[in-house]
Formats: structure tokens, sequence, C-alpha cells
């Protein structure tokens, strides 16, 4: 049974979140103590396609990134100041690669801070350190090539998909839907923030991973040594893998796989449904955004997948995201409330999640977000959805 108490208990005062649109605005939105969700600014920002947002709470910073560009025309980072209210003031914005679709912070040992950045059009990986200045240029680029397409049609380059940092803080991970691999660096902890590269993991033919995800069990009287995971969910061989993480002497990472299966009713998804992205709350929960699965006509789906102790996933039940195209999502600190930004519908979904069971209950609020998008057309419609957290 849903518990509602804790969730209500959450909602004493009003909660900020921040979405980007293909229409070229960041939006900043507010949940109330009920179960209303307003627009209260939007700002005309973050080059021509704002794709993805990353936000520094103790510096009440927000990074854009920009989809705009490619592998030859550039695109932009930009930092905003953040007030109270949301409300967004540009401090600066720097050239970098083009097609930006994910970032992440990562520090070295003194706490200096860097961004990292993902390029899907761009086949490419940059660095910033931060505090961003408008005429900054990045850190390190890591281009990506294939020596030959993939077998599948989307695979006709290398596209670096999310930037994922290890539970150290010492490595990072990038999926590469393009090349069926996912890169491996080591973060240079010795003031540079610098990236060394370590042999990658590679996955089969055709899999295109996409989104990713570490779990790192707590020593207990019943295991001595805590257990290292990665998750991650495939866009086009449409499966949920799991891989033993292991740090040799070496300096890098060592993986064994332990599990892949598809994360849908059966074990198989409908034609043309495809897994986006993987995220965890507690211990015990994952979850996958379903696109184009329409498994709640016309909305498509989250999956929710148990987590057991030891590290072992299992599929539990797919619910809806209320929209189409469910693209990104994003869960609340306290893990009451789940954020689903829908790209083609243009909506952000408020769904009540249960802390305790992670079973996720019914909508709470929704809204439009600036024009919808096309099915067809990835680079139209909402891009990302955040809490300020």
């Amino acid at each position: 049974m849903f518990r509602y108490l804790p969730f209500f208990v959450s909602l004493a005062a009003a909660t900020n979140l921040y979405a980007t649109h293909y229409d070229g605005n960041i939006y900043s939105l507010s949940l109330d103590g009920g179960n209303s969700l307003s627009i209260t600014s939007s700002l005309k920002t973050c080059g021509d396609g704002p794709s993805w947002l990353t936000f520094d709470s103790p510096t009440r910073t927000l990074y854009c990134s920009d989809h705009a560009g490619d592998a030859i025309v550039n695109g932009s980072l930009s930092s905003y100041a953040v007030d109270q209210n949301g409300r967004l003031t540009e401090i600066a914005q720097a050239v970098d690669v083009g097609a930006a679709v994910h970032s992440i912070m990562y520090t070295d040992k003194d706490g200096a801070k860097y961004l990292a950045v993902a390029h899907y059009g761009g086949s490419a990986m940059s660095t910033f350190k931060l505090p961003l200045n408008s005429d900054d240029e990045a850190l390190q680029v890591f281009r990506y090539q294939l020596s030959e397409p993939g077998i599948r049609p989307e695979q006709d380059a290398a596209h670096p998909h999310q930037v994922i940092l290890d539970p150290t803080g010492a490595f990072i991970l990038v999926p590469d839907l393009g090349a069926d691999q996912v890169r491996v660096y080591a973060i240079d902890m010795r003031h540079s923030g610098r990236l060394n590269a370590c042999p990658s993991l590679n996955f089969p033919a055709g899999s295109g991973p996409r989104h990713g995800l570490f779990w790192k069990s707590k020593p207990s009287h019943f295991r001595e040594a805590s257990v290292t995971m990665l998750y991650t969910v495939s866009e086009l061989g449409g499966r949920f893998n799991a891989f033993a993480v292991t740090y040799p002497s070496s300096g890098c990472l060592a993986f064994k796989e332990t599990q892949s299966f598809v994360p849908y009713p059966g074990g198989q998804l409908p034609a043309d449904a495809t897994p986006s992205e993987l995220r965890m709350a507690g211990t015990s929960s994952l979850y996958a955004s379903i696109r184009f699965d329409q498994g709640f006509p016309p909305n498509d789906s989250l999956a929710t997948l148990v987590h057991s102790p030891n590290g072992t996933v299992t599929f539990g039940e797919i619910t809806s995201s209320y929209g189409t195209i469910p693209r990104t999502f994003a869960i609340n600190k306290n893990g009451t409330l789940v954020a689903i930004g829908n790209q083609a519908s243009s909506n952000v979904a408020i769904v009540m999640r249960d802390p305790q069971s992670g079973n996720l209950g019914s909508l709470l609020a929704n809204l439009q977000v600036g024009e919808p998008g096309q099915a067809s057309n990835s680079s139209t419609g909402l891009s990302s959805i955040i809490w300020e957290e």
C-alpha cells in the first residue's frame, strides 16, 4: 500500500525544478505544497537547442549544454546564477563541441570542480574547469571515430550519450551508442582534473549502450567487503545489463557481466520501443524509461526494476509515463516524487513514489512546457528535467 504521509510532509514548501526545451528556452518550474506545478519563468538562452542541465547546489550555479552543432560546428556551454525563486542570470558562455546531451560534475583531491560533457552528434567528450568563464576553452576534448560503421543505421558514427562518475569519484564512464562500448577514464586527482583513457567495456554488436549508473553496497557482518555494480540500458539492443566492478592494481577498472535481460513484461519490447534513461532511488529500486512502447495508450512507460542486496536485479512492473517519449526523468532527494520529462508531448509529469517499497503511485501534477515535439524528430520537444537539490 502506498504511504501518503511522508509525501505530504516533503511538500511543506514550494520546490523548484528546471527543464530544457529544444525551442531554445530553460524553464523554471515550481511545485507548490499541494499538487500545483507551474512555470515561474523562462529564459531564451543556451544556444539554439538547450539539452541538459547540471545544478551545483553549494554555489547555486546551473550549467546548460547546447545540442546545436555537430562534430564540425560548435555548440556552447553556459552557466547561470540561480536565485531562491528559480530565476536565472547568465554568468558565462563558452564555446564547446556540438550536440551535447549530458554532463556531470567531478572533483580532484583538492576539491576543485570540473564538468564533463558528452556530445552525441559531436562524437566527443569535453571537460571544463569550473567555475566557467566566457573566454574558457575546454580542458580536454576526446574525439571518437569508428574504424567502420556499426551494424545498425544509428551507428554511423560514435555517439556518446552520457557521462557517469564511479562511486570512488576517481573514474568517468561514457556509454557510446555508436561504438557499442562504454569508454572508461581515470581522473588525474593531482590538482589537474585531466582524464586518462583506460580499456573500454565492450558490448555485443548492435547493442547501443545509452545510459548507466553505479551501485555500491555497504559492508556488513554478512559481507566484509563491499560490492560495486555497474548497470546499463542499451537503446538499440533493448537490454538491461549488470556488471560486477573491481579495481585492479593496473589503475583502471575491470568488469564481469552478471546479468542481461529485457526490462519489459514477457522479456520482449514492442516493435520500435527502446529503453532511454536509467535511475536508482534508495537501495531497492531502479527505473528505466521506455520510449515508443505505448504501454498505456497514448502514453509510454517507466519500468520498475527490483534490486536485491547482493546486486541482482529483476523486472518488476511498468507504469505510465503520462506522456509520449519519456526521454528523461529525475527522482527527488527524499525519494517521494518522480519528475518525468516526456519529449514529444513536451510535458512534465510528477508521480508519487513510496520510498519504502519503491512503487510508483498516482499522478500528482502535470504541466505542458513549451510546444509538443515530433516523434520523428529527436531535436524537438522537451529535452531534460531536474530538481533543484
